[in-house]
């Protein structure tokens, strides 16, 4: 007598169950379609704005989207992945300064400040930016990130336009004046420079700047 079988023996007449795909979950279950991969970074933008680095989940995320999580990860990897498609599409205003900035000239100084403050000045790009630069200082994921993608995307490309000696320094500390003055007055909003006219601040800060990045 012969022992019976209950695995994947079928019966007269039967077809075998098919084997279960490895990979995407299948296209009706997992939110897939025209337009997933831009509500994921909507998504991934709005969560990250209001739970910060350490807070946001891949899951969060795919929950926000109307997406499974492993489409998520399909499009963007890990978290720290996702975060950076987020912000780079979130900063991507700032990201054209080196264009605004081409040429240099006597003027690059004021140029810069006024730029900057242009889009920090924008109620519609603040509060992202707001939630880029809480992520940065709290979470050293998402410092490198941010660190990562303005060295390259925008430093790197002003001081290709700086005809000086060490033009990648000069920037540096542009920038990094003109970031601590954004701490200043949005993040911790002390006054007075919380409150003065941006064209005040504009003022004062531009020649420095220009020394910065021209050394005149």
């Amino acid at each position: 007598m012969t022992g019976g079988r209950d695995d994947a023996s079928s019966g007269p007449g039967e077809r075998p169950a098919p084997a279960r795909r490895r990979g995407r979950p299948a296209r009706a279950a997992d939110g897939a379609g025209p337009g997933a991969r831009e509500r994921i970074l909507a998504a991934a933008r709005t969560e990250f704005a209001a739970r910060g680095y350490d807070k946001t989940s891949i899951r969060g995320i795919a929950k926000a989207a109307g997406v499974d999580a492993a489409l998520v990860h399909h499009y963007f990897g890990t978290k720290e992945q996702v975060f950076a498609a987020a912000i780079e599409l979130t900063v991507a205003p700032a990201l054209t300064m080196p264009d605004a900035l081409a040429g240099g000239g006597a003027d690059v100084g004021e140029r810069m400040a006024r730029f900057m403050f242009g889009i920090w000045e924008n109620p519609v790009s603040r509060p992202a930016l707001l939630a880029i630069m809480r992520s940065a200082l709290t979470n050293d994921t998402a410092a490198a990130v941010l660190r990562g993608l303005i060295e390259r995307r925008m430093l790197q490309r002003v001081a290709g336009e700086l005809d000086v000696p060490d033009p990648e320094f000069r920037v540096q500390l542009a920038a990094g004046h003109l970031i601590g003055i954004a701490v200043l007055r949005y993040v911790i909003k002390m006054d007075p420079v919380a409150s003065a006219d941006p064209e005040e601040i504009i003022a004062m800060v531009a020649p420095t700047l220009q020394r910065y990045l021209t050394g005149a």
